[in-house]
């Protein structure tokens, strides 16, 4: 049985252009597209009140309007929708586990509203063991790909690169994976963006350890990829060995991507809810769809 594409929805333009993305994604995939809205205040059964009746109204409307807009734009995709009566970090994490991949509506770190501005958000990402994807308000089938020939937005040229972040330190399976997958589904190119520190100082004896810091990162990271290159030959992979902070890397190396990947060390939940720094930064801060793939 096929895992479909889930969204997690919750009336805000940010989970409308998150259902629009995962349409897309499904079709590239060739998966079905599961709808689901959750809110542990929703009763199971119909009332005759209104004040409890209400919730249900809301929920059923914010599941048609996706819906619509679904069909309409994509009637190609298999679609259904789901009502949840529990808490939503509950629902999308067991929504997102019986999934191949789960996408949320992503604000900025200075927004309000939406899955991304609190709790919610970070308990779902950190505690899901599929890939999460983050999508924008301002994200359309148009930002996926390179402008045209006079500078113009356009849905027909070809994708923008594919970012994904490697620790060549603790390289994983599930990550790489996904970057590889994912150029290859966009025929896109891959950059991989590997960050390696040398505190900064004026002298010879630290250059001459930055040069040598810097080649080792490269054999690195060239080992790292070797057997992914193999497995994926069609894809054009351009790696970037940089020296500084890897979320200030990975910022800069997102500014015209498509896509950006990076991991997230699954951790006992007793440890509490985590995401890991780069994670967290980037969520917040990038604008491009940005995938956490979880690994070991």
């Amino acid at each position: 049985m096929l895992r479909p594409v889930v969204v997690g929805l919750d009336g805000s333009r940010e989970s409308l252009a998150a259902a629009d993305w995962a349409a897309r994604e499904a079709l590239r995939r060739g998966l079905p597209l599961r709808l689901v809205h959750a809110w542990e205040g929703l009763s199971p059964d119909a009332s005759p009140l209104p004040e409890l009746e209400a919730p249900r109204y809301w929920a059923r409307r914010i599941l048609r309007g996706a819906m619509d807009q679904i069909n309409e734009r994509y009637p190609q995709v298999y679609l259904s929708a789901e009502q949840i009566a529990r808490p939503a970090a509950d629902a999308l994490v067991a929504a997102g586990t019986e999934g191949e991949l789960l996408v949320l509506g992503s604000r900025a770190f200075s927004g309000l509203g939406g899955f991304m501005a609190g709790s919610v958000a970070l308990a779902t990402v950190a505690r899901v063991t599929r890939p999460v994807i983050l999508v924008r308000a301002d994200r359309s089938a148009e930002d996926e790909h390179v402008p045209d020939e006079e500078g113009r937005p356009s849905a027909h040229t070809p994708y923008r690169d594919v970012v994904v972040g490697v620790d060549t330190a603790h390289p994983c399976e599930e990550l790489l994976a996904f970057a590889f997958e994912s150029a290859a589904l966009r025929s896109a190119p891959l950059r991989v963006v590997h960050a390696w520190h040398v505190p900064y100082a004026q002298s010879a004896a630290v250059a001459r350890m930055s040069a040598v810091a810097r080649q080792a990162a490269e054999r690195a990271l060239d080992a790292t990829l070797r057997p992914w290159r193999e497995k994926f030959p069609t894809v054009k992979v351009l790696e970037l060995v940089e020296n500084g902070r890897p979320a200030q890397q990975l910022l800069d190396a997102s500014q015209d991507a498509g896509l950006l990947v990076v991991g997230r060390r699954v951790r006992p939940a007793r440890l509490g809810t985590h995401t890991g720094p780069v994670a967290h930064a980037v969520m917040h801060h990038v604008r491009c769809p940005v995938a956490i793939v979880p690994h070991e």
